[in-house]
């Protein structure tokens, strides 16, 4: 009954911790096994009792403890399934914490891949690297971190802080990574994979290292592309240097997200390892500066609560936006903003959550947040935003804030109501019309872009030398988009004149709307319009490849041999395409073409393959997209999917459930389903059973 009163005693107090004791350093080692998904590793922790407390609780799931030792003696403690908790050999003053640990994580590091292509990395977030790391899930209590990763010598680990040793132990190397500033537990990571790497150095003399897996090393210039130029604009647009001694990035293989900014070191998905055609396409740029603005904003500085998250993500945002403008000009920006501001009034008629709770959808941390300090900026001025941002950095750097703490140094910058902005941006759900339009029209283009748009109900007529004049124009491309909405709807001879026009433009984003507003192909358009089957845009070649295969059946074999060696982005879209036309082109075909057939069986298996384990998610489901429309019977695809159920992925694994839970409703594939679950593995059957209800 003593040691009941005092397990509850312990959960009553924890919220009343951080202010009693005070962990300074973490000194972490790690081994992460492949084999067995687990980790085991050592800390040392120094930590400081302030005033006495009954019980000390670190955050680990689901850890296994070995010794326990508190200034060089063993104690005893108790470990749940979500705490190690601490209530003897402790004392007044600093003390030093040794433990030993192990963990099979159930989620927060993820293995993937397989053989030479394997890859372990972590992606902690919010309140999860208590899964791989004991330690506090409370974003206020920061420490200083050393990091020691200890994995195969034939490849590569990656943490936060400076590359202090490498210790070369025959079949192991360890790393060891050192911090000198503290920061917040969910910021601590690694990575290891097979990486080659890439270095810049800053304007202010930080070393900028860029990871990337060999096979794409012809690639680099792209993913990268103005990563530097970022780095430098951003450390002065914010006038406060970057904090962190190093700076490096590194893409995953079916990461989460589209990136994670872990102090010093951002994680981000390998989708946007991107040639010229995918940079025209998706490129990191936006994912890049958002990350690197997270090291300011989120890591120097971190929210205290889900409350204040904007003062994060919505920062984050907005300087991703200004170190666009740099980049891509002026018109790029507000065209960005403009498309943030027709998101967020959609999302006004039935979101009723303002941003300052943390219950509040991504789009209001985020689009909205971007636009609530744009608000403030163009209200003061730039100087004084400037001057204002970096009082708020200087003050709290690597503490805890709240949005008062920004908008105090607000005020004493100007007299800028910062209640009435707190009212009408932060507390409010509803959409700021007015000051948003003001803003916008601000910009020459904008007031172009919309006056363009109010001739949307205009005839034809009434409009077609402005269309023209937009066209044969060095308008930015947005608003020769605009022009084409305009006639997609129109019959094609009325309109010929203004496409010749856009494809002559040149111009990737307009030569890419006609290819994928362009249902009907008249003949007389049918050579210009095979040229964007060459267009530096993945995009506008499968829009392209589609239409012409649609319009031109009797040039579908010209078309097969002009997309035979596309591959596409990432997701291999383009390869999937072609294959997906090679079996259409058989089925048409199968009577007189045994050339065809013998094509649409490698397609088939080619595809099949593309659905299993060995690929990236984002292939896998492309290729299940082409698969089940037609091919539904197939036992490999459909085994293939249900081990899709228990990828590490969700937004993945939410669509193969989706698929089956589809597919069930027939009771012709469910009795297939349930055929096949003697070959699956116990996770697989686990899952298949739930969806059949059995």
């Amino acid at each position: 009954m003593k040691y009941l009163i005092l397990f509850f005693f312990s959960f009553l107090s924890f919220g009343q911790q951080i202010p009693k004791v005070d962990f300074i350093k973490c000194d972490a080692e790690v081994a992460p096994v492949f084999e067995t998904k687990s980790i085991s590793g050592k800390v040392t922790y120094l930590f400081k009792v302030k005033e006495m407390i009954d019980t000390i609780a670190i955050d680990a799931k689901n850890m296994t403890f070995y010794d326990i030792i508190i200034n060089g003696k063993l104690v005893k403690y108790k470990a749940t399934d979500k705490k190690l908790l601490l209530y003897e050999g402790f004392k007044k003053g600093k003390n030093i914490l040794n433990l030993r640990y192990s963990a099979t994580p159930k989620q927060t590091v993820y293995f993937t891949g397989i053989d030479n292509g394997q890859q372990i990395w972590t992606q902690g977030q919010g309140k999860y690297t208590s899964h791989w790391l004991p330690g506090f899930d409370d974003v206020n209590e920061k420490m200083i971190f050393t990091i020691s990763i200890t994995y195969n010598n034939k490849f590569t680990a990656i943490s936060n802080g400076v590359l202090n040793a490498i210790d070369d132990n025959g079949k192991l190397k360890t790393w060891k990574y050192i911090m000198q500033k503290p920061m917040s537990s969910y910021l601590a990571m690694f990575a290891i994979g097979k990486f080659d790497s890439k270095f810049e150095i800053s304007n202010s003399n930080i070393t900028l290292t860029n990871y990337y897996k060999p096979v794409d090393e012809d690639k680099y210039q792209y993913t990268y592309k103005d990563s530097k130029t970022i780095f430098d604009f951003l450390e002065k647009e914010i006038g406060v240097k970057f904090s962190w001694e190093v700076y490096r990035q590194v893409p995953v293989e079916d990461f989460l997200y589209a990136g994670m900014e872990n102090t010093s070191a951002t994680i981000f998905s390998q989708d946007y390892v991107v040639d010229e055609s995918g940079f025209n396409d998706r490129n990191y740029l936006n994912v890049n500066a958002h990350e690197l603005a997270h090291q300011w904003f989120g890591d120097l500085v971190t929210a205290k609560s889900g409350k204040h998250h904007w003062l994060q993500e919505g920062f984050a945002t907005y300087y991703a936006s200004l170190a666009e403008r740099e980049v891509f000009g002026d018109d790029y920006f507000y065209n960005q903003l403009f498309s943030y501001a027709n998101r967020l009034k959609v999302a006004a008629k039935t979101d009723t959550i303002p941003i300052m709770n943390e219950k509040a959808s991504s789009l209001s941390f985020y689009q909205k947040g971007a636009w609530a300090l744009h608000f403030i900026r163009e209200s003061i001025g730039e100087k004084k935003f400037r001057k204002a941002v970096k009082s708020y950095l200087k003050k709290y750097q690597y503490k805890n804030v709240e949005t008062d703490d920004f908008l105090a140094q607000i005020r004493k910058v100007s007299d800028f109501d910062t209640e009435k902005f707190k009212k009408v941006w932060l507390e409010d759900y509803k959409y700021p019309a007015n000051d948003i339009n003001f803003l916008l029209t601000k910009n020459g283009f904008m007031r172009d872009l919309l006056k363009l748009q109010y001739e949307r109900k205009s005839k034809l007529e009434d409009k077609y030398n402005l269309l023209k004049v937009i066209l044969t124009s060095d308008s930015y491309s947005a608003l020769k988009v605009e022009a084409l909405y305009q006639i997609r709807n129109e019959p094609f001879e009325k309109v010929s004149e203004l496409y010749d026009l856009a494809m002559k433009s040149n111009n990737i984003a307009v030569r890419r709307f006609v290819a994928q507003s362009i249902e009907k192909i008249p003949e007389s358009f049918k050579s210009e319009f095979e040229t964007l089957l060459n267009d530096k845009s993945y995009e506008t070649n499968q829009a392209a490849f589609i239409a012409l295969w649609k319009n031109f059946p009797n040039e579908q074999s010209k078309y097969l041999e002009i997309a035979k060696n596309w591959e596409g982005r990432n997701d291999k879209e383009l390869r999937i395409l072609y294959l997906n036309a090679c079996m259409n082109f058989a089925d048409v075909h199968e009577l007189d073409d045994k050339m065809a057939s013998i094509n649409a069986l490698k397609a088939l298996n080619e595809l099949v393959k593309y659905t299993s384990p060995s690929y990236e998610s984002s292939i896998r489901q492309n290729a299940f997209e082409s698969l089940l429309s037609n091919y539904t019977e197939n036992n490999e695809v459909l085994k293939n999917l249900v081990n899709a159920t228990i990828h590490h992925k969700w937004q993945f694994t939410k669509y193969a459930r989706d698929k089956i839970r589809e597919l069930i409703k027939n009771e012709k594939y469910s009795n297939q389903f349930k055929k096949l679950l003697p070959e699956l593995s116990v996770d697989e059957q686990n899952q298949l059973n739930k969806l059949l209800g059995i």
